[in-house]
């Protein structure tokens, strides 16, 4: 099989998401992946993960996790959650914010209500089973992890052979972190100065639900719902 040709990255970073995922899809060209399955992280790791499926010729499936953000910071993740099972917390800003678990229940069950009301608007596939294959899951980029690690839990529980994180860009303290909780994490780009995420893109407009129901239509219409691919580790 020929190997696939992606554009280069521009030296500031991605033009969009549809490009940061050609990139990362070509650095996972060296992994060994049995019978992968992509998720993206909704909303913005969507467009990212649609590329990297089509490029592993993967099903692609959407995850759902929600941020909980500081009472006073709401745009800063002091954690996250998804439709289902416990939230993950940052221990270390939980405390720094003088919160509790009992402070953020509110808050945590408000955004689980919504990654299940996510859950059933992108639910257009039937479920996959996951045991026995691989797990990539794909974010538009890694600034606090905090809803990468609630992601990469609850696919873990679905019993996957292993579980791959993969974004385009991070910050590397939280790339560092979930080496700790994902089987392998692959990060494009890890700058020191790292800020956020949207810094790293030329257009880096709000992924909408519609985008989402589009690419997975789109998706839906090309690819068979089992496929592998055959890799050599480098």
């Amino acid at each position: 099989m020929p190997r696939m040709k992606f554009p280069a990255r521009n030296a500031t970073g991605y033009a969009d998401r549809r490009h940061a995922g050609r990139v990362l899809a070509e650095r996972m060209g060296g992994l060994t992946l049995v019978d992968p399955v992509v998720f993206g992280l909704a909303r913005g790791g969507v467009p990212v993960a649609a590329e990297v499926a089509r490029a592993l010729s993967a099903p692609l499936r959407v995850c759902v996790a929600r941020k909980i953000g500081a009472p006073t910071q709401p745009e800063l993740a002091v954690g996250a959650v998804t439709a289902h099972g416990p939230p993950s917390y940052d221990e270390q800003l939980v405390r720094s914010f003088h919160l509790d678990e009992a402070t953020l229940a509110a808050a945590c069950e408000r955004e689980r209500a919504e990654a299940r009301r996510r859950e059933q608007v992108f639910q257009l596939c039937e479920p996959l089973e996951l045991a026995d294959r691989d797990v990539v899951l794909v974010d538009d980029g890694l600034a606090t992890g905090a809803t990468a690690r609630a992601a990469v839990r609850m696919l873990r529980a679905a019993g996957p052979r292993r579980v791959v994180l993969a974004a385009p860009v991070g910050a590397p303290e939280a790339v560092a972190a979930l080496r700790k909780q994902a089987d392998a994490v692959v990060c494009v780009l890890q700058p020191v100065g790292f800020a956020a995420v949207g810094q790293w893109y030329r257009d880096f407009a709000a992924t909408t639900d519609e985008e989402i129901l589009r690419i997975l239509r789109e998706y839906g219409q090309t690819r068979s719902p089992r496929r592998s691919r055959p890799a050599e580790d480098r």
